[in-house]
């Protein structure tokens, strides 16, 4: 029996070793090595200090701000602990209702704006933590930010310009722009 047991301790400790120490030891090296900002979590800092991820949106409701999409995450919005959709299909009237009070919100923000609402200032992302919204989305707010503000909108609509992100390759993806980014800017204009 031992003869039998040994090689199976021997097989479990070797594996052990090597899936549970050296492989996540070398994983985790390699990527530090090539990977030094996204291995930290992809942080944004503005006076050394890390202000948020540049993967994780943020919570953004004051005129002066641009607004991301949605969150779907409870209890807080953007609580990475609770990344998931709302789950609700186009016909729930739950998701019919969180829409209709989205628009209205934003029609009530900036009442002189009439220009259709982008899709993703109303409605969740999969992962409910979407720290982009799409050009048009941020175009659309320049109206209400640049007033908040006392700024030109064309000052305003040059920062939304410098901060899209055009897609990998030039076909992979949509442009988008990078909300906590693009809020620094514009808080680094005082």
């Amino acid at each position: 029996m031992s003869n039998k047991i040994r090689p199976v301790l021997t097989i479990f400790g070797v594996l052990t070793l090597l899936t549970g120490l050296i492989y996540p030891m070398l994983v985790t090296g390699l990527g530090q090595a090539l990977f030094p900002a996204q291995a930290a979590g992809s942080l944004i800092q503005r006076d050394g200090k890390p202000v948020g991820s540049a993967l994780v949106g943020q919570n953004f409701s004051d005129p002066g701000h641009f607004w991301g999409r949605p969150s779907a995450t409870a209890p807080q919005p953007y609580n990475g602990a609770a990344s998931s959709g709302s789950n609700q299909g186009p016909l729930n009237p739950a998701l019919l209702d969180a829409v209709k009070a989205r628009v209205a919100a934003l029609r009530a923000a900036d009442p002189g704006n009439t220009l259709p609402i982008p899709v993703e200032l109303v409605t969740a992302s999969a992962s409910g933590l979407d720290p982009h919204i799409g050009e048009a989305a941020a175009l659309f707010q320049v109206p209400r930010v640049a007033a908040a503000r006392k700024l030109p909108a064309a000052t305003v609509r040059a920062l939304v310009s410098g901060a899209v992100e055009r897609p990998i390759l030039g076909v992979l993806g949509e442009p988008v722009v990078n909300v906590l980014r693009l809020n620094l800017a514009l808080d680094a204009l005082r």
